[in-house]
This record gives structure tokens, sequence and C-alpha cells, in this order.
């Protein structure tokens, strides 16, 4: 093992460069799958016919497949269709669809852990349908979908590394490009491949705690 030569202030540079392009595909991708997996999640609550039951045969099989599928699926199969993305617009469209699917049951399991008895006494009160859920529903589901999600968004930033199979240049495809250099790099960059991971995502977990004990 060669520490002193793994970490050289150019290796380190180079994992850095790489690990950026993580935290952007991994944030780009939380907030796309949070907003379009909440619309689904809602919509899924509202329980309306013909809708909720497409939405849910489109997530059943979305849950069902691996990701890894849904990656190669959108780099190598959507241009034979004629839809070309780049390697980061690939990775981006996997990652949000998957995830969305996930995200749309937290929602929609946290919608249903409360009492339907809240929105009849919304309606009674002169409240619409959408301000119940909006102003009384929403808020108190919100307290118990935190932990979840952000479990979620963790389980997200992990799953980046699978998108080296399509050559992302993010923080495992640069390991792998030093580790070829050496054998002696691999542990020590692996080391610091998974202080990485681990730093970012043990500060979301405690983010979640102070939340949630914020909310409670």
């Amino acid at each position: 093992m060669d520490f002193m030569g793994a970490y050289s202030a150019e290796h380190l540079s180079f994992l850095l460069e790489g690990f950026a392009v993580t935290l952007k595909v991994a944030f780009l991708s939380i907030i796309l799958s949070f907003l379009i997996g909440g619309a689904i999640g809602i919509l899924r609550y509202a329980n309306i016919r013909f809708l909720s039951r497409l939405l849910a045969a489109i997530v059943e099989i979305t849950r069902n497949l691996p990701l890894l599928l849904i990656i190669f699926f959108t780099y190598f199969a959507l241009p034979e269709v004629g839809l070309k993305l780049s390697i980061t617009a690939s990775a981006v469209t996997a990652l949000t669809v998957f995830e969305s699917a996930m995200l749309s049951e937290i929602i929609r399991s946290g919608l249903n852990s409360i009492p339907r008895g809240q929105i009849e006494a919304g309606r009674s009160s002169g409240l619409t349908y959408v301000q119940t859920l909006a102003y009384i529903v929403l808020p108190q589901a919100l307290r118990r979908m935190v932990p979840p999600i952000v479990s979620q968004f963790i389980a997200l930033l992990k799953d980046t590394s699978l998108c080296v199979v399509i050559a992302l240049p993010e923080l495992m495809h640069h390991a792998q490009v030093i580790n070829a250099q050496s054998q002696r790099y691999i542990i020590p960059i692996f080391i610091m491949v998974a202080f990485m991971y681990f730093i970012v995502n043990f500060a979301l977990s405690k983010l979640a705690k102070r939340i949630e004990l914020k909310t409670a």
C-alpha cells in the first residue's frame, strides 16, 4: 500500500472533481425526484380512479426493476428511438425515474397515516379538498416522512456510483482511473472514497434527526 502516493495533491484534486460530479447529479436527481414523486404520491392518495391505477402500475413496475437496468436503458436504448442524452443527463434521468417511484410510495404512505377524519373535519369547516390537504394533512404527514425521505436521498447519493457503467466521471470512476495506475493505490483510494461518501451521508442523517426533533 502506498498512502503517500495515493494521497498526492493531484490524486486528491482528481477525486474531488469526481465527487463534485457525484454531488451535482445527486442534487439534481433529488430535486426532480422529490417533485415528481411528490406529485405522484399525492395523486395516488387522491384516489382518482383511472389515473391512480395507471400511476400505481408505473410505480410498481419501476420499483421492481434494477436501477442498473434503468441506467442502461436510458443511455443505450433511448438513442434507438431518437432520444440521445448526454452521460450526465442519462444518469440524472435514470436516477430520477427510479427514485420518483420510491419517494411516491413514501409520500403516499405518509399521507395515508393521517386519519381520514382529519379530511372530513377540514371539509366540514368549509375548506376545499385541496386546502384541507395543503393546510391540514400535508404538514402532519411531512413530519413522519422526513426520516424515510432522507434515507432515500442517502441511498440515491450512493446509487450514483452505479453510473460508472456509462462512464459518468463521478467519484467511483475517478477512483478507478487512479487505481489503474498502481495496485498499491487500491486500498488507500477506496478508503478515501468511503470517507467522502460517509461524511456527506452522515451529515444528511444528522440533519434529518434535527428536522425531526424540530417538527415533533
